[in-house]
């Protein structure tokens, strides 16, 4: 009888043991899963209220006001169709506006001819994209451009999911939180939605007006982030993606200001065979470091990326809009006279992994 006792209590005392094991180990798991909650909750983003921006209006006629074509291997130029050859042009990165076609040949230019089936038609790529107005007020959230087509992780770190909304490049999202997981930023956009940092660019504006902008109105650049926001004094006012130049032909940082203007200026630099380019009539352009410029890029839809020999690109839209707010002030600007215009300041927020 005694032994069956002992033997019952220990049993008991087993099950207790087995059974506080079981609570602890539930009660670990809560604390783990209570450390690895990243972020806002779903209740706190509820309660924030989204600002709505001012987007600048597309306007699909000044985007189809010319005919862009790309020009394929090397080209000869004539001064009618099946005329006389009057100059040619090397092989590589070249893009030209055509006027009217005739019997399968394409007028460039005044009295310049080319063969037809040695350009492509390439104005389905012009961008459509557009900036946004920031409100008198500033910015309470930081917002965010979508480079890329991507469903958000669950989790900082994590794989995409796509129980989640897909976000579709170009489209504005907003920074709740920000957690860095292997010396990557993770950006919560919203609840349980999660974008690695190179996904996106966002705006952040300068909080002080740099010590060598010597003009009420200036641009800042930023290389890092790849976007472009304007400042009239200590107000930003408006925020647009660019494109800016590849490590090869980089766009300079330092403090500049816009000394010449062309609504409209043919382009071209390079060794034949190696990086040789041609851009015919590349519109809204604006200098500030030698040959480098604030312009319209009419050959290609990669805003957020590097991509050029140093200009810094941007929509037609947005580089229309550009010129016309630096002409409120600087309308001579291309008058040898004239005062210089604007402040370019170019600078980065973070460093590139080649």
């Amino acid at each position: 009888m005694r032994y069956r006792l002992i033997r019952v209590l220990l049993i008991v005392g087993l099950v207790l043991a087995g059974a506080s094991a079981v609570m602890a180990n539930e009660s670990t798991e809560n604390t783990e899963a209570e450390t690895t909650q990243y972020g806002l909750s779903s209740a706190e983003i509820a309660a924030i209220e989204i600002p709505e921006y001012d987007q600048l209006t597309i306007d699909t006629d000044l985007l189809n006001d010319r005919w862009y074509m790309e020009v394929t291997g090397a080209m000869t130029v004539h001064d009618a169709p099946n005329g006389n050859v009057i100059r040619s042009l090397d092989a590589g990165f070249n893009f030209m506006t055509g006027l009217r076609n005739q019997d399968g040949w394409i007028e460039i230019n005044r009295d310049e001819w080319v063969q037809e089936d040695s350009l492509t038609s390439t104005n389905y790529i012009v961008s459509q994209f557009t900036g946004i107005f920031i409100p008198e007020d500033g910015l309470e959230l930081t917002p965010a451009w979508m480079l890329v087509n991507a469903y958000p992780s669950k989790t900082p770190g994590g794989d995409p999911v796509e129980s989640n909304e897909l976000l579709y490049r170009y489209s504005l999202v907003h920074i709740y939180d920000t957690v860095e997981v292997d010396n990557w930023r993770w950006y919560q956009i919203g609840d349980e939605k999660w974008v690695h940092q190179t996904n996106v660019s966002k705006i952040v504006p300068l909080e002080e007006i740099p010590e060598d902008v010597n003009t009420e109105k200036w641009i800042g650049v930023d290389l890092y982030e790849q976007n472009v926001i304007v400042y009239e004094g200590d107000r930003p006012v408006f925020a647009t993606l660019t494109s800016t130049g590849l490590p090869r032909w980089p766009t300079f940082e330092g403090t500049f200001n816009i000394y010449y203007r062309m609504v409209r200026d043919d382009m071209s630099w390079g060794t034949p065979g190696d990086d040789f380019y041609y851009l015919e009539e590349v519109p809204w352009t604006m200098y500030f470091d030698e040959g480098r410029a604030l312009h319209g890029a009419y050959w290609h839809d990669g805003l957020g990326y590097r991509r050029s020999h140093g200009c810094v690109n941007l929509s037609i839209t947005d580089a229309h809009w550009l010129y016309h707010w630096v002409a409120e002030d600087f309308d001579r600007l291309n008058s040898p006279d004239i005062e210089e215009g604007p402040a370019v300041h170019v600078y980065t927020t973070g460093s590139y992994i080649e």
